[in-house]
């Protein structure tokens, strides 16, 4: 935790400060302190968790968001943030329409806060924990590659404070608001590039294309042959009716001679 100056700042006073330009800061009971640059595990970490949810809310038609880079309120002068926030769409555009910082106050509550753990891992697993379970966030995960483990923190039932389970390699993390959401605890800690498994999906969407694609060439033949077979029917019935035409000419028993 690095402190950037011993002077407090009030939470106002953090939504307007002006730091160095690419560096992320939280507000710690007035304490304004330097959030470390994230190492490339940690946004790749980070990258999956935000796509693999996104794709969630799309294919259940959920109005719900996950963000980056957003703060959240936990306390007075306390401004956290997490690495990836999920929230109700209303909530994020409500935010979006806001001046200033992307900070979510207590009123603006997220429905779950993923933190993966750096050099501060402390505050992640206990401070951060107790910040996050003091304003009633539901859910609250530890994505820890180093240990390695993935923690979710939720509240039971009629429970006033977190408990957690914790999910090893090898096993399936699995979210407790959002039931049918789970993933591969491997898959999580050592994530394949987002854009790979968008190229993936693409090639996925394109064979599926040419597989619909030869379908409808099948059905067309299909229709073709159908209505050849159909000519061919009316073909025989007209010649039937011609020579039944035929026998009542020469005065003969059609159902006779047929």
């Amino acid at each position: 935790m690095v402190l950037i100056s011993t002077q407090k700042l009030t939470f106002q006073e953090y939504l307007n400060y002006q730091g160095e330009s690419g560096v992320c800061y939280e507000l710690y009971r007035g304490n304004l302190i330097e959030m470390p640059t994230p190492t490339a595990i940690h946004i790749k970490i980070c990258e999956f968790l935000v796509y693999q949810f996104r794709r969630f809310f799309a294919t259940h038609n959920l109005p719900l968001v996950a963000i980056v880079t957003t703060a959240v309120r936990t306390e007075e002068n306390s401004s956290r943030v997490p690495d990836v926030v999920i929230c109700t769409r209303s909530l994020w555009e409500q935010v979006c329409a806001q001046p200033g910082s992307a900070v979510l106050d207590f009123a603006e509550k997220p429905l779950l806060v993923i933190e993966v753990t750096s050099q501060n891992w402390r505050d992640d697993y206990i401070r951060k924990r107790a910040e996050y379970d003091l304003i009633d966030i539901p859910e609250y995960w530890i994505v820890d590659p180093t240990r390695p483990k993935i923690r979710v923190c939720s509240r039971p039932e009629n429970e006033g404070s977190y408990s957690h389970q914790e999910f090893l390699p090898g096993a399936q993390v699995q979210s407790v608001q959002f039931a049918e959401f789970i993933l591969s605890v491997n898959e999580v800690l050592y994530p394949p590039l987002v854009e790979d498994l968008i190229l993936a999906e693409e090639a996925q969407l394109q064979q599926l294309g040419q597989q619909n694609q030869q379908l409808g060439q099948q059905n067309q033949q299909l229709g073709q042959q159908n209505q050849q077979l159909e000519q061919q029917v009316n073909s025989e019935r007209q010649r039937a009716e011609i020579l039944a035409q035929r026998l009542r000419e020469m005065g003969g028993d059609v159902e006779t001679e047929l």
